[in-house]
């Protein structure tokens, strides 16, 4: 058996994600704890009592996702099933690749926690509050998708952002460009075409000024070669170099996504089982839709730790 870990990025976060695990694992406990000192306020305040559109604040939501897969991660170590022991690769889609960095040893939890939050902070910054928007277009392949975007752009910016799965394609840019794209993507065929409730128009060019403020904090950080080898978000392909992995991260601002493409290379390089380490279970969800060849497991409760042993 070859097994990814994989690590959930933005929209998997919920009010109380991660207490069960503080509860049963000290280890866990302490990675929320630690997150907190990083980052010099508590986070898990916000986690585990909300309000929701706390959280849900991007530079929020960002660590919190962090720490609640590296929760589990320490969970599982203690219990044997450590990252270098059990996985062949790592992933994560968009922010989760940071935390996939982490759990591999590329990043101290501190500096991620960090980085994660100035990273949010950044793309909050760059575009100003409804200029930007993203919508999921579901139905269509992806170079499908990406021309509607491209005919949807008239001198603004819409880019196909997240190759989600087999027919699930999330485009992101400038908001009219995107409600133009929404409409286009209905006529030719979508069965869905939703505007998205997020904050800013992520994995797009609008979110450049962001890559420089990443290329700057990231100059400052030690990165680590990885105990595993991370498959990338913006190649789908694998990477351990040290300067790869930061340049990866800051094109990966701007970039698209390419989580299908990597999945496809995970089936295709003998990876046969996934493991989403954290908040939710959408990529779960996406690796049954991607290729149903491969299993695909959520780890992110007290008792999805303890099945691991049977």
């Amino acid at each position: 058996m070859s097994i990814c870990f994989t690590f959930p990025g933005q929209g998997s976060q919920k009010v109380g994600m991660g207490r069960d695990l503080a509860d049963a694992f000290p280890a866990a406990r302490e990675v929320f704890e630690e997150v907190d000192d990083a980052l010099g306020s508590s986070l898990t305040t916000i986690m585990w009592e909300g309000p929701e559109e706390t959280l849900t604040l991007t530079e929020n939501t960002q660590p919190a996702l962090l720490a609640v897969s590296m929760a589990a991660i320490r969970a599982m170590d203690a219990e044997g099933f450590g990252v270098a022991e059990t996985a062949s690769y790592v992933a994560g889609h968009s922010v989760g690749e940071y935390v996939a960095l982490t759990a591999a040893g590329t990043f101290s939890l501190t500096d991620a926690a960090r980085l994660v939050r100035v990273r949010g902070q950044a793309m909050q910054r760059a575009t100003p509050v409804g200029e930007g928007g993203m919508a999921a277009i579901l139905g269509l392949e992806f170079d499908v998708v990406a021309q509607i975007a491209a005919d949807a752009a008239e001198n603004q910016i819409c880019q196909a952002a997240n190759d989600n799965s087999i027919g699930q394609v999330v485009v992101s840019g400038n908001m009219t460009a995107v409600e133009r794209a929404v409409n286009l993507a209905k006529e030719r065929g979508a069965q869905r075409a939703i505007i998205l409730p997020v904050s800013a128009p992520f994995h797009s060019d609008l979110m450049a000024p962001a890559a420089e403020e990443m290329a700057a904090a990231l100059a400052n950080v030690q990165i680590n070669p990885p105990v595993v080898p991370l498959i990338a978000n913006v190649t789908a392909s694998p990477i351990s170099d040290p300067t790869e992995i930061r340049t990866r991260l800051v094109e990966q601002v701007t970039g698209n996504v390419r989580w299908r493409e990597s999945v496809l290379w995970m089936a295709a390089n003998g990876v046969d089982t996934l493991y989403e380490i954290g908040a939710g279970k959408v990529l779960t969800g996406l690796v049954r839709r991607i290729d149903r060849s491969l299993t695909a497991r959520a780890i992110n409760t007290p008792d999805d730790v303890n099945a691991l042993k049977a």
